[in-house]
């Protein structure tokens, strides 16, 4: 999963400030985590221990304030009733990428990319979100090609085939998942490497840490991994509970990633 948490980085600092352009300091002025990298975080952590979905999300909310946070989830922490809220913001989908790592089949990956939805966001297109990310990674990791990632998006229902240098110039900023993971998969399947599939992600705006975030996610198994320098310079940003979970889920699943090398179509 560190591919969604450097993209998360990355794009931090572009969330309201779109950058529209390549071309950019990877990690200057200084990056910094938001609540992508901390519930994708919790979403590993409650996959590792059993935990349920909800009370993960809620301890790590309540342990890392003020990471940008979006309201109705911030109420939702503060009432503290692990109650789902009918949400289809792209909260689910940015936290979703574990589940594809330690899923066994795809229909596993299906199956907890919707639970990890519904402890909040139990509305279908909040719950589609979740599962296109997991399911995605899953394929990715295990030796799918873009072609075979852009049918299964397309499967759920989501068009990826928007031109990158027209959502440049016309993509605004859209907190929902049908506003954000087809924009996303577009992306990552235009892209040629973890990198460019970031440096793209900046590029065409819109909630740009979250998109960046899900790009992350499915570029980080499609093209074999994240590049070492991206890797430790992300890493540095991170609290010591968050490397530490990372740590175990990257121990308990690394040996589930497929082929490595880029798969394209």
């Amino acid at each position: 999963m560190l591919g969604a948490i450097a993209g998360d980085v990355i794009g931090s600092v572009f969330e309201f400030a779109n950058h529209r352009s390549r071309e950019f300091d990877l990690f200057n002025p200084p990056r910094y985590f938001t609540d992508d990298t901390v519930l994708t975080v919790a979403c590993a952590d409650a996959i590792l221990t059993g935990t349920d979905f909800g009370e993960a999300y809620l301890d790590y909310a309540t342990a890392f304030p003020g990471r940008g946070y979006g309201g109705r989830f911030s109420h939702w922490v503060r009432k503290g009733e692990n109650r789902p809220y009918n949400s289809f913001g792209n909260g689910s989908a940015m936290r979703a990428s574990p589940c594809g790592w330690a899923a066994g089949s795809l229909d596993e990956a299906l199956d907890l990319g919707e639970r990890s939805a519904l402890a909040t966001h139990d509305h279908p297109e909040g719950v589609k979100g979740a599962k296109a990310v997991a399911g995605a990674v899953f394929l990715a990791r295990t030796g799918a090609d873009a072609g075979a990632i852009r049918a299964f998006a397309e499967s759920l229902g989501y068009d990826t085939r928007h031109d990158l240098d027209q959502l440049r110039r016309e993509y605004e900023f859209d907190e929902t998942c049908q506003g954000t993971v087809p924009q996303s998969f577009a992306v990552v399947l235009a892209s040629t490497g973890f990198e460019d599939a970031i440096r793209n992600a900046v590029m065409i705006g819109g909630d740009t840490d979250t998109v960046a975030c899900i790009v992350g996610a499915i570029a980080e198994p499609l093209f074999g991994g994240v590049p070492g320098d991206i890797a430790d310079r992300t890493r540095r940003t991170l609290d010591p509970r968050l490397t530490d979970i990372l740590e175990r889920f990257t121990a308990r699943y690394a040996s589930a990633a497929g082929p490595k090398g880029p798969k394209m179509a």
